[in-house]
Parts: C-alpha cells; structure tokens; sequence
C-alpha cells in the first residue's frame, strides 16, 4: 500500500512539474521570448527550459511550491553551480558561441517561481 501511494506522489509531482513547464514556457513567450528546448537532459541535471531573446540564451529553472517565496528559496546552490556550468556547454551546443559577443555575456541563467493563485515570478540573471 505505501508503495502505490509513493507511485501515486511520483506521478502527481511530475504532473505538476509537467504543467508548470508549460505555464513558465507561455509565460516567457508572452514576455517576447523564444523557446529552444524543454527538459534537456544532460545528466546529473536536467534543464526546465532553453530559451532565447535578442542575442541572450537563457537557462530557466522552474520551481512550483505553495508559495512564491518557497518556490524562490527552492533553488538550492548547488544545482544552480551545476546549471552554471552547463549554460556553457550549452551556448556551444546551440551554436550562442558563434555570435559577436563574449559567450559569458550572451548565456543567463533565469527562475520562474510558481505557486497556485499567483502570478510568475520570473528572476533573471540569478547567481549561486
């Protein structure tokens, strides 16, 4: 019984997960943004969303909790010092380190904050 409730949990959090990707994804979108990937994978992390606007790529990590402010305080520092690294990697993969500037100066890491009967609270350029 209390692994089918602990399957149950699983399921319903990658429910919630699933949809507060698509919510930050529309809502970026609305704000002039352009999405380039969901849930890429390169492990041990894994990115919500890929997303550029003008010549800025931008990593946005996604945390839904029952307050903006927990869903803020959710990002723990070393998954973002883990995101940091990756952003690189990625502005090479996406071809980012092919325009003008400096890739450190074109890759951002951003957060959207989710919580139910709030608005998103979109965090940019966050640091560890």
């Amino acid at each position: 019984m209390a692994e089918r409730r602990a399957l149950a949990d699983r399921v319903a959090a990658e429910t919630r997960g699933r949809w507060a990707e698509a919510v930050a994804a529309l809502y970026l979108q609305l704000k002039g943004y352009r999405i380039r990937g969901r849930r890429i994978r390169r492990p041990p992390i894994e990115i919500d969303l890929l997303a550029s606007r003008g010549d800025t790529l931008v990593v946005v990590e996604v945390k839904y909790r029952s307050t903006l402010d927990e869903a803020v305080r959710a990002l723990r520092p070393e998954a973002l010092r883990r995101l940091e690294q990756l952003a690189g990697q990625l502005a090479v993969e996406f071809g980012w380190s092919q325009w003008p500037r400096p890739v450190a100066a074109n890759v951002r890491i951003d957060l959207i904050a989710l919580a139910p009967w709030a608005w998103p609270r979109h965090i940019e350029g966050i640091r560890s």
